[in-house]
């Protein structure tokens, strides 16, 4: 019986849907998250009657014919691209950016990954990097005698001296983007690789060629909407239930047919 297949794979979505809406949820504080959706497709359909086809009998034209499912599957799991909003933290180093656009920064195997998380640190060394230690792209350095830090809404940073009046430029903060951002790679801590499907990275001041603008002092929160997710997770769970409900029926189906042989 097809049945106990089809819903079979019924449940096997419900189940990762759950599983994405729980990874949103569990992101709710995460800087800078887009929450996930899961989307399906169904499976290939068994065409008993083809529609057009003409009937044996009559010779008349099949207007609708007969074609039958035979379940689901995963599409694709993705990104909900939005604007989260910003929270003020009055951290020199911290960036929020308003409007497109990632922060680059170097891996350990020398790779660039992209980020939009701005809670920016300061190494040992004086670099810019991020909370775990990536260097910023380009490399920005900041003296050891630094009173204060600002960042201007197009990237500049200044640096500030006790014994000097005008301030010092450090370097300029860009921003990349991507043709599809939907198909960068996530790899975990706030970070995205370009891919194929992302195109490459379009790297420019923030504020030129259709860039966002950074927002010294701040961090993007989570774009993550609770009240949108806890009801898909209630409309997964119903999914779920009613999908286990037919393959009880189906058992009971062929339990039917077994005492009747």
């Amino acid at each position: 019986m097809r049945a106990l297949q089809i819903a079979a794979t019924g449940m096997s979505a419900q189940q990762m849907r759950v599983e994405v809406i729980s990874n949103n949820l569990a992101n709710m504080s995460t800087t800078g998250y887009n929450p996930r959706r899961a989307e399906f497709a169904n499976l290939q359909y068994q065409q008993a009657t083809r529609p057009g086809t003409l009937t044996a009998t009559t010779g008349a034209m099949v207007p609708a014919g007969v074609q039958l499912g035979l379940g689901v599957r995963p599409a694709s799991v993705t990104v909900m691209l939005g604007q989260g909003s910003p929270v003020q933290t009055n951290g020199d180093l911290d960036v929020a950016i308003e409007g497109n656009g990632y922060l680059e920064v170097t891996m350990p195997s020398g790779i660039s990954a992209y980020t939009r998380d701005g809670s920016l640190k300061r190494s040992a060394e004086g670099q810019l990097v991020t909370s775990d230690g990536y260097p910023l792209v380009p490399d920005i350095t900041i003296p050891q005698e630094t009173s204060s830090i600002s960042i201007s809404p197009s990237g500049e940073v200044m640096a500030y001296f006790n014994d000097q009046v005008e301030p010092e430029n450090l370097g300029q903060i860009t921003l990349a983007n991507f043709v599809n951002p939907k198909g960068l790679e996530a790899i975990g801590s706030n970070l995205f690789l370009e891919t194929t499907a992302s195109g490459a990275a379009q790297v420019a001041a923030p504020g030129e060629e259709g860039l966002g603008t950074l927002r010294a002092g701040y961090l993007e929160e989570s774009s993550v909407d609770p009240v949108r997710e806890i009801t898909e997770l209630i409309k997964a769970q119903r999914g779920y239930e009613l999908n286990s409900k037919v393959i009880t029926a189906a058992d009971q189906m062929l339990s039917a047919t077994v005492q009747v042989r």
